[in-house]
């Protein structure tokens, strides 16, 4: 017999999936049934929050979906945080659950792991939750969920399979085929031509790029050298244009700098941005912007949000791009906008403090040393700096959790995801010592799945950041001067080396001696800190 668990494992195997992440239960056994003979990597996490940041770590570098199989009731709970970020951030996440059978969901009798209403706790934090209720649902519902991830906003969807239909016969299905899936749309007729003659005329134009503009990054880039305009890089965007690029502007949050771009410009193209305030603080102007505005996004709702365009465009933002870039001249009279990118980034770093300095510092110095480096950081001080003004070599190279959902326990989980998706390229997290006790126990994880990741543990001895935010506000700091344990023997007892570096000059060593397996590299935050200062003095 062909079971229904068995016929889902074919048809993710037909189209793509090579990793699940999950954690078996009695409620997903049969889903373990169909694994077993397919071509499937199983990572097992140690806590469902972890099954999510890892999907959302793997999906970030590969472009596909990070699928996760969770159990019903205390599983589903687990990943709602990491579904929360995945949603905030528009990634592609696959959560199949089981849940309780048909006639015991929902009875309030108190079956095992029994919710109230699974599909709709989850419902906030996904674009769609969907329960199994026929055999014949499970393909279409892939084949919508796939469309979505495809051709629009792609966040996490939820599918839930009723633990008595997990075995029911599948055999009358037929085989399993990858979907045929709509594309992305191209804006209308007449669109492209619009924007360049606007932005051809203007004389300070700029390029506003978001999260969903990092498959357009070629075009970006082109589009940007012949207007001679400045690329204004939200945090999900870095790498859109390479750091050191003369027209990049890493820039985000209540930086005068940033609004001042968007302020002054006369003509700017927004691609894939939301502008939200975790990017771009409360600066944007209510009323809009002064200059003219084209927007182009695969949300038709978002595009009525935030910022109101004067052309907006239900449009991918790669499409756009070369659209726009196909109609304008071939040459074009020159700009000063390499001058205004780097007048912005030089004001933004000099007025950090001196431990975002230091921060941003590390995060440039590991840069350098790993220029195809992967780095997925936590909501901690040095990832903060790296929000405010880093520029990342490549597209999906920089991504964590200090924006839109701003969660913690982050870093160490999307990591081992993102070596998982990406084993040749290095691979680091960024976390601080609060933050990765939320999720500590991945790092055995990471030893089972035989990664190699180097974990930059930044050790302020507490929540560093809400201790300053408390002191800002005239508030007695409570609640974030916590226990910090010794990091070396746990590191070491999850079969991962551990290092202390103490200086900038220690941190560049560490970086070029080549350790086998994962690593623990931790940084004092005071000395750190103290030898960047006296590097510049």
């Amino acid at each position: 017999m062909r079971s229904l668990a068995t016929y889902l494992v074919e048809i993710l195997e037909a189209n793509g999936v090579d990793t699940v992440f999950g954690i078996p239960g009695v409620h997903t056994v049969d889903l373990y049934r169909g694994l077993e003979n397919s071509g499937i990597r199983h990572i097992t996490p140690r806590h469902e929050q972890g099954a999510g940041f890892m999907a959302d770590g793997y999906a970030r570098v590969t472009g596909r979906p990070g699928v996760c199989f969770i159990i019903t009731g205390p599983g589903m709970t687990n990943i709602a945080t990491a579904m929360g970020q995945a949603y905030g951030d528009s990634i592609p996440m696959l959560v199949i659950s089981s849940v309780n059978s048909i006639g015991e969901m929902g009875s309030g009798r108190g079956h095992l792991h029994e919710l109230k209403d699974q599909s709709a706790l989850v419902g906030g934090v996904c674009a769609f939750s969907h329960t199994i209720l026929s055999i014949h649902e499970l393909e279409p519902v892939l084949a919508r969920a796939y469309a979505l991830f495809a051709a629009g906003r792609p966040r996490p969807v939820h599918i839930e399979i009723p633990v008595g239909l997990l075995n029911a016969d599948a055999s009358s299905m037929p085989a399993a085929r990858r979907f045929a899936l709509p594309q992305r749309p191209s804006p209308p007729a007449g669109a492209g031509t619009l924007i360049a003659t606007r932005l051809a005329a203007a004389r300070r134009p700029l390029i506003v790029a978001g999260g969903g503009a990092i498959g357009a990054a070629s075009a970006i880039r082109s589009l940007a050298e012949r207007l001679g305009a400045p690329v204004l890089m939200t945090v999900n965007a870095r790498g859109v244009l390479a750091g050191d690029h003369p027209l990049a502007v890493p820039l985000t949050g209540d930086a005068p700098a940033v609004s001042e771009l968007l302020k002054n410009s006369d003509a700017t193209l927004a691609l894939g941005t939301e502008f939200g305030p975790t990017d771009f603080g409360d600066r944007l102007p209510v009323a809009g912007l002064p200059g003219w505005l084209a927007r182009a996004d695969l949300d038709a709702e978002q595009l009525m949000r935030g910022l109101r365009a004067d052309l907006p465009l239900l449009a991918d933002a790669r499409l756009t791009a070369e659209a726009v870039l196909e109609a304008l001249p071939q040459a074009l009279p020159g700009s000063t906008g390499g001058e205004i990118a780097h007048a912005a980034r030089r004001e933004v770093e000099a007025g950090m403090n001196p431990v975002l300095s230091a921060g941003l510092r590390l995060l440039d110095t590991l840069t350098q040393a790993f220029p195809d480096a992967v780095i997925a950081g936590d909501s901690t001080q040095p990832v903060y700096a790296g929000c405010t003004a880093f520029g990342a070599a490549r597209p999906a190279s920089f991504f964590c959790s200090a924006t839109g959902f701003g969660t913690l326990g982050y870093a160490l989980p999307a990591a081992i995801g993102a070596a998982l998706g990406a084993p040749g390229r290095p691979v680091f997290g960024l976390v601080g010592d609060g933050g990765l006790l939320f999720t500590i126990g991945e790092m055995a994880s990471a030893t089972e799945a035989k990664t190699s990741i180097r974990l930059i543990l930044w050790n302020n001895a507490g929540y560093g950041e809400i201790k300053t935010y408390m002191v800002n506000a005239g508030v007695k700091p409570m609640g974030v001067d916590i226990h910090t344990p010794d990091f070396e023997p746990i590191a070491r007892g999850f079969g991962w080396s551990w290092r202390k570096v103490s200086s900038l000059g220690e941190f560049i060593a560490a970086l070029a001696v080549p350790t086998p397996g994962n690593e623990v590299l931790e940084i004092g935050e005071a000395a750190f800190t103290a030898s960047v200062s006296g590097s510049d003095a």
